[in-house]
């Protein structure tokens, strides 16, 4: 299982993914799912993918492929641009795959996001579907997730505003959202990639990978527990009817 979420305010992106890729009692595999795609001073893309390993390297591959030799994403005039570009090479390994894979019972499963910025334009975030369709981040909602998305919303549905949050206040959230998700879930793990973006930067300046014993991550696990645990004491009490005597 996986988790990645892309956050997206008036002053710039957050992008985080965790790093298990399958856990059980006796196996736990580790894999970056956050791929820098960039031209420092032009363009820069962040992706963090889900679903079947072996379908995203296969579009990974290709989208490296074509930069290298100056086209797909090199070239892309906008970022909507960008994000169909992404989408015709999820496409075109469903041609080459989904076939064989679904003879077999096997989902064609995979879920992008596309973050990052081009010149000239505003910075941008995307969702790239299975069938190749992307979907743009809104001002009203401005986070996407894929993978394992339901423990960590609820944090971000509260926190996150496009118009006043902070990209401090942003990587905090998503930080937190991975933690809750890791806590509920042991399909999600770390280590954790972090990606912080200012509008116009056009280069990636803030990146991080938290490992499990990171000082700074065990910290903000302990101030959040201890924050929520507070919270929770000083709610009003919960009134209940009083009795009224007759039986039921």
């Amino acid at each position: 299982m996986t988790y990645c979420l892309g956050i997206k305010t008036k002053v710039g992106l957050v992008m985080a993914s965790d790093g298990r890729t399958n856990a059980g009692y006796d196996q736990v595999n580790v894999c970056r799912k956050m791929h820098i795609f960039s031209h420092p001073g032009d363009r820069v893309f962040i992706l963090l993918t889900s679903g079947s390993l072996s379908v995203t390297q296969s579009v990974i591959k290709l989208l490296e492929r074509d930069f290298k030799l100056g086209e797909g994403l090199a070239c892309a005039e906008s970022f909507y641009e960008a994000a169909r570009m992404v989408g015709a090479q999820v496409r075109r390994v469903s041609d080459m795959d989904r076939e064989a894979l679904e003879k077999d019972d096997y989902q064609f499963n995979v879920h992008i996001l596309l973050g990052g910025q081009i010149r000239g334009e505003d910075p941008d975030l995307y969702m790239i579907y299975p069938q190749g369709n992307p979907l743009n981040v809104t001002e009203e909602s401005p986070f996407l997730q894929i993978g394992e998305c339901k423990y960590g919303r609820p944090v971000l549905e509260r926190a996150i505003r496009y118009e006043s949050t902070t990209l401090d206040e942003a990587a905090k959230c998503a930080m937190i959202s991975i933690d809750s998700t890791m806590r509920s879930n042991v399909t999600v793990g770390p280590p954790i990639d972090l990606v912080v973006y200012s509008n116009n930067e056009l280069d990636i300046r803030r990146r991080r990978r938290f490992a499990s014993t990171d000082a700074d991550f065990l910290e903000l696990q302990a101030k959040w527990e201890s924050a929520l645990r507070r919270a929770a004491h000083e709610q009003p009490t919960i009134r209940f009817e009083e009795p009224t005597g007759q039986g039921s």
